[in-house]
């Protein structure tokens, strides 16, 4: 059945099923057309007519999810609400992840219905990526895939009220590059009017220095022929940035230690406007006001990526050296972890490098700043690929939205669905659907001194914070705010 609401950017027609009505495809900012591309997002006109919101919008330019004419008319958000006609109800703002190179809200992987169902209003925000959303710009803002996801916030402040949101309950959550950007804008203490709470889902080491991401995207125009100007880059087609965008990757990997993230071509820029430093640096005089922060990883992240690498031929030190770390390290990590195998070895570094200890860092800093902070490990091991990914990165997003027939969940858990799902994503859910109402996802807070983590595995259980041996490998190489700004000349 269809349903239609009156907002503040005009009238929607969603469809009405059991238990929930939802909205898709609502633009929260002009199309990316000719210099907008590469620019701050401007605001969407409003319309005057019902506008048809029953099908998902288009993606955001990207290698994948998205063809050359596809709707410019893509930064777009999508709705699940309780009752339309109910008011003050909590919302949860979802952040997609994807190395800031791709990823996007027209999926049914963050399907908002399971948690309409517990009265929450859920809100999916498609934002850019690539060098449209991060790419190093001379006369543009930097980071403006996040400045799409303030711009969204905004969106929700004005209209969710009509959709039966608060908007002074809105609970920013994301995954990967997502929960990146939750944790650097609690930090910076940034948008404090547009969102009351954060979740960050395995956030990631992908903070760099404006003068490396400058030095990236130099390498995508040399091959591109163009200046990195808003006039030059809107003339070049999407697709062919595409093309080239991983050049970088491959001159970052001959001397990884010269770079603070070698193995991607963008990340959030720390641009001294939006970031003043990754948000795990203490040494920053940052306040991190009053908002509470739910901040977890996965056991196993780095499982996703080096299952189908073959690394019989790579030597552990090598692993290390490219995470930052030196050789000696890894004899720390031998004599940490008994027994383990070289198979072993480098996921775990690279777990460690990638999400684990920023994820642990920005719980730290959070929490030492006097603000509550909660801490998760998610452990549950996957039977796909016959157990090789185990806890790895992203498995944890079916279970926050109970999708398991979605394509992530396809990947990750496999087409049988092992009969725990349902008891684990339900005891997930209901903890983040009660951070969002109040504040207080039903465990211990994390501090210094009661290093106390939620483990999410049947039965869920409390433990203390797992991470001591890693964190004495990892202590020396933590960024400090002196050493925040690259080396490179």
């Amino acid at each position: 059945m269809d349903v239609v609401v009156r907002a503040q950017c005009g009238a929607v027609r969603g469809e009405s099923r059991q238990g929930c009505s939802v909205f898709r495809g609502i633009p929260y900012a002009a199309p990316l057309e000719g210099p907008r591309r590469f620019q701050a997002p401007a605001p969407a006109q409003r319309w005057d007519e019902v506008r048809d919101a029953r099908t998902f919008g288009s993606s955001v330019p990207q290698p994948i999810l998205w063809h050359p004419g596809d709707d410019p008319e893509c930064l777009t958000v999508n709705v699940w609400t309780p009752d339309v006609a109910s008011s003050g109800m909590p919302v949860l703002v979802w952040l997609h992840g994807g190395a800031c190179l791709g990823g996007t809200a027209a999926t049914t992987d963050f399907d908002g219905a399971a948690f309409a169902a517990a009265g929450i209003v859920v809100v999916t925000v498609n934002y850019r990526v690539g060098y449209e959303g991060f790419g190093w710009v001379e006369d543009a803002p930097c980071n403006r895939g996040v400045l799409d996801q303030l711009a969204a916030l905004r969106w929700v402040h004005e209209n969710i009220a009509a959709f039966g949101g608060d908007p002074g309950a809105v609970t920013l959550i994301g995954q990967s590059a997502g929960a990146s950007s939750v944790v650097g804008l609690i930090a910076d203490d940034v948008a404090l009017e547009l969102f009351r709470r954060g979740i960050a889902q395995s956030p990631g080491k992908i903070f760099v220095p404006a003068d490396e991401a400058r030095a990236v995207s130099a390498m995508i125009t040399s091959q591109l022929g163009v200046p990195a100007t808003v006039e030059a880059l809107a003339a070049v087609p999407s697709e062919a940035i595409h093309a080239v965008q991983m050049t970088p990757v491959v001159t970052m990997s001959q001397e990884p230690g010269r770079w603070t993230h070698p193995n991607a071509p963008y990340g959030l820029t720390v641009d001294h406007d939006l970031f003043d430093a990754p948000p795990w640096i203490p040494q920053q005089q940052k306040t991190f006001g009053t908002r509470e922060l739910v901040c977890g990883y996965t056991t196993d992240e780095a499982r996703m990526f080096t299952v189908d690498a073959d690394l019989s031929g790579v030597d552990p030190v090598d692993t290390a050296r490219g995470c930052g770390l030196d050789a000696d390290a890894v004899r720390d990590y031998r004599a940490d972890n008994p027994g383990i195998t070289d198979a072993d070895l480098h996921p775990l570094i690279l777990s460690d490098a990638l999400f684990r200890m920023p994820a642990l860092w920005c719980a730290e800093a959070h929490a030492d700043a006097g603000t509550a902070t909660y801490l998760y490990e998610f452990a549950w091991p996957s039977p796909a690929r016959d157990g090789a990914l185990r806890a790895c990165h992203g498995l944890d997003v079916p279970f926050t939205f109970d999708t398991p027939h979605g394509p992530l969940a396809a990947d990750l858990i496999g087409p049988r669905i092992p009969p725990d799902f349902a008891v684990l994503s339900t005891a997930m859910r209901s903890a983040f659907a009660a951070f969002a109402t109040t504040g207080d996802p039903g465990w211990p807070r994390f501090d210094s001194t009661t290093r106390v983590r939620r483990i999410w595995q049947t039965p869920p259980a409390l433990g203390e914070e797992s991470l001591s041996a890693s964190d004495r490998i990892w202590r020396p190489e933590r960024p400090r705010a002196a050493e925040s700004e690259s080396t490179l000349g």
